[in-house]
């Protein structure tokens, strides 16, 4: 018997999760006097704060919250499917919750060194297995080989967000926003920080460098290709319709970003992620 756990990246909700059988612990999330879980929020009223000028931050789940839900499954095998290291400390606090239940030889966390829609991918696709009968060790053997096919670029439009946050390499946190340019940001192979792909003047642009990125690594039918964004729908779509013209095989699924991204990438940010099918 296997559980699944793992942590809001993925944008389930609480709920959500456990309807899909796994669960999704939230990270938190405060803007002024406003605090609660991620995806718990107000989206209007957060949006609104933003706007206002009110700086949102984010943190991981509490050791306690983690060590509650591990404790519910004291006679399971848990994989915990961490979003990325570095860029939270959610993977660390997963540990130092598995050094405080007494059957910590059966839990493991894995760092999937990915978020959001590569994240939400490794979690579904854990929890299939585990539904057609795949034991921890099977799943876990998937996990580090699918965890390997995968790159994630963002563009954001408000670079202060980032440099606030320190996820950047320090190459990537000298672009600043001068000149109104659009730099386009890579997840590290190591996914611990997000580092300068390319820069250009439009977000046309931009997208169409990531394209041409894409068509060298020859991604189609067997991938799937996530656009997420802050609040950015309009932009959302005219990417999705970029990439459709070039790969038409390719499938396409849009997500909204969370709280917490937002504190992260900024407002109007979209991310581009895509990981293949295995």
């Amino acid at each position: 018997m296997v559980q699944v756990i793992t942590d809001s990246s993925v944008l389930y909700t609480e709920k959500e999760a456990k309807q899909a059988g796994f669960e999704a612990i939230p990270l938190n999330i405060q803007i002024g006097d406003m605090e609660g879980r991620d995806l718990q929020v107000d989206m209007e009223e957060f949006y609104q704060r933003i706007e206002a000028g009110q700086m949102p931050l984010s943190s991981q789940p509490s050791i306690g919250d983690v060590v509650d839900v591990f404790q519910s499954y004291p006679d399971t095998d848990i994989i915990n499917i961490s979003m990325a290291d570095g860029l939270s400390g959610t993977y660390q606090s997963a540990c130092s919750a598995r050094e405080m239940v007494e059957h910590k030889d059966r839990i493991t966390v894995f760092n999937s060194r990915t978020l959001c829609g590569p994240h939400r991918y490794l979690v579904e696709m854990a929890q299939r297995m585990k539904e057609e009968g795949g034991n921890a060790q099977e799943i876990l053997t998937w996990l580090r080989n699918a965890a390997e096919r995968t790159e994630s670029f963002l563009i954001p439009q408000d670079f202060s967000f980032l440099k606030r946050g320190g996820r950047l390499t320090p190459v990537a946190a000298a672009i600043g926003s001068a000149l109104k340019l659009k730099p386009v940001m890579k997840l590290t192979v190591d996914g611990t920080r997000l580092d300068k792909f390319l820069v250009k003047r439009t977000m046309s642009s931009a997208v169409n460098g990531i394209v041409e990125h894409l068509k060298k690594k020859s991604i189609g039918k067997d991938h799937i290709l996530y656009i997420a964004h802050a609040d950015a729908p309009e932009d959302a779509g005219t990417i999705r319709k970029m990439f459709e013209k070039v790969f038409e095989d390719l499938e396409i699924r849009m997500l909204e970003l969370s709280p917490v991204f937002v504190a992260q990438g900024g407002p109007r940010c979209v991310a581009i992620q895509y990981i293949e099918r295995c």
